[in-house]
């Protein structure tokens, strides 16, 4: 199946727990119609609901009147994820957790959220106050090149 490229599909959440789920599923849906790989559909369910959580928690401070927004935009090798909120989101760059450390209880065992979204996907980008005042993480995850070799047979 060929996807119109640039097509996009957006879900309007609210910031409560369990809801990243409809995130999830819609996404697989997605990358699955793109012919991504069911590794790489978990890989990107995985990412999306820390993405979606961090959003909830961190950006609309789990306020429900805050939506969380699910942006997919279709690309001819990938699929581009925003996740949009409206919170204030972090003023400083977040550091890559010391693992050892956290296996160790030295560090808080929370804060692994952004190292393992930017472990299960191509492209992470943190936006903070877009033109329109909101926040997002955009995600990219690319088709693997098998796979587009043979879609082009």
């Amino acid at each position: 199946m060929v996807l119109a490229t640039n097509a996009t599909v957006e879900v309007r959440l609210p910031s409560r727990l369990g809801f990243e789920k409809v995130a999830m599923g819609t996404a697989a849906s997605v990358a699955r119609l793109m012919g991504f790989s069911e590794d790489r559909v978990e890989d990107l369910k995985t990412a999306i609901a820390e993405a979606c959580i961090n959003a909830m928690e961190h950006g609309n401070k789990f306020n429900e009147a805050l939506p969380v927004a699910i942006v997919l935009t279709i690309h001819d090798t990938s699929l581009e994820v925003r996740v949009v909120d409206k919170g204030t989101g972090p003023d400083h760059p977040v550091p890559p957790p010391d693992i050892d450390r956290k296996m160790h209880g030295e560090e808080p065992a929370r804060g692994l959220g952004m190292f393992l979204i930017q472990s299960l996907v191509d492209e992470v980008e943190w936006v903070r106050g877009s033109p329109n005042g909101d926040n997002y993480m955009r995600l990219v995850i690319r088709l693997d090149k098998e796979r587009l070799d043979k879609a082009s047979q």
